[in-house]
């Protein structure tokens, strides 16, 4: 009898808690360190195709490679729990454009990376191994370099009071830590802030204007891309890339508009927000200034470069958290792209999966469940650098 007892009573306590546990499941942490990040797989492996051509893919990889070169060769990445050397990466991705030299099919190069690479995967957002995929592109506004009634709004270069102050020097408790200020007197103030700039106009007069844009939405949509083209009236493009901000927070106006009502969460999009803004010119400075962050720009040759130091790859070069994945890394990605018809709407999403390359970070892509897909220039690209807000896969290679 005492046993009936004693299994009815654990049959109970396991009853309980299986109820508890479904209406309270456990969530787990977003990674906040790089082991936490990324995961090895040993079963379940993706398949490797890819919905692009090898040429961009073998350019994207060389360009990596650029980056790697640079580097002492002792260099130590982390991917995830384990530690590769900078001789080790550049190794594997000459093993991988090795394997794309021999015209391997999809299911041949799947093989072949099974057998000779390391595949881990994304941990994505609170653990769940999703990542939220996001894009950008490089942006063509036009615009003048001489000011005038209807050029007016500008594009600034990095302001010489602008300071970045190494923490680290003041200890190690704060290792890897910095601040972005300006010196006022004898006190270290936060740089500016984009109201600051914008409303109180505190940087005119000081010669800082590389060109004036007719549209303070075309400024501030190129500060969240980071770089793009100003077309000249001669007909020649002025390429303009980051090159510092002000250290405030990136804050989402779009989170912003939705919580105001402006816009329905499900219809959110990059020419969605700048509709609403366009049409409603008297909420524009209080929605704008929200995001308190400012860029400073460059004026370059060549572009777009990532924060790499390399020219970007439409379709191959990804943003995602420095702090947590190994800058340079070779990646596969799956998710959604739009699908548009001949008058440049979307018509539907279909799924896709590709090979990609860690050579960029932004301001809002941070955590192990965010990543943002470089799409290039023209009207596909802001299309879906516009409307791109949805989950998939991230994993990341590395040779045995």
């Amino acid at each position: 009898m005492k046993k009936v007892r004693k299994f009815f009573t654990l049959a109970l306590v396991l009853l309980i808690l299986a109820t508890f546990l479904s209406c309270h499941p456990f969530r787990k942490k977003e990674a906040q360190r790089p082991e936490e990040a990324l995961k090895q797989v040993h079963f379940f492996f993706p398949k490797f195709s890819d919905d692009m051509d090898r040429e961009s893919l073998i350019q994207g990889v060389r360009r990596n490679i650029e980056y790697l070169d640079r580097l002492a060769p002792e260099t130590v990445f982390h991917y995830g729990p384990h530690n590769f050397s900078c001789q080790q990466v550049r190794e594997s991705q000459e093993a991988f454009l090795d394997l794309l030299s021999r015209g391997l099919d999809a299911e041949q190069l799947s093989r072949e990376i099974r057998k000779k690479f390391r595949v881990y995967r994304a941990t994505g957002r609170e653990g769940n191994g999703r990542v939220l995929f996001t894009g950008y592109y490089e942006p063509i506004y036009e615009g003048r370099r001489v000011r005038d009634e209807v050029f007016r709004y500008p594009l600034y270069r990095l302001p010489s009071d602008l300071i970045r102050i190494d923490l680290s020097l003041f200890g190690e408790k704060f290792k890897g830590e910095s601040l972005v200020a300006r010196i006022d007197g004898k006190k270290v103030q936060p740089y500016f802030s984009r109201s600051q700039i914008e409303g109180e106009k505190v940087l005119d007069g000081k010669g800082l204007e590389i060109a004036w844009l007719k549209d303070p939405l075309d400024v501030f949509f190129l500060h969240i891309q980071g770089s793009g083209r100003v077309r000249l009236p001669e007909g020649k493009d002025l390429l303009v890339h980051y090159q510092a901000s002000n250290g405030r927070p990136y804050r989402s106006i779009g989170r912003y508009m939705i919580d105001k009502g402006f816009l329905a969460r499900e219809e959110m999009s990059m020419q969605a927000m700048r509709r609403y803004l366009t049409e409603h010119p008297e909420v524009r400075d209080e929605v704008l200034n929200q995001n308190p962050s400012y860029i400073f720009f460059q004026q370059v040759e060549t572009g777009p470069w990532g924060s790499l130091g390399v020219l970007l790859t439409p379709g191959r070069s990804v943003a995602l958290d420095p702090k947590l994945f190994p800058k340079g890394a070779l990646g596969f990605i799956s998710s959604r792209k739009p699908l548009v018809n001949d008058h440049n709407e979307i018509t539907g999403w279909i799924e896709f999966s590709r090979f990609v390359l860690h050579q960029d970070s932004g301001g809002a892509i941070k955590g192990a469940g965010r990543a943002d897909i470089f799409w290039g220039s023209g009207p596909y690209a802001e299309l879906a650098a516009g409307h791109l807000q949805h989950e998939g896969d991230l994993f990341v290679l590395i040779k045995k």
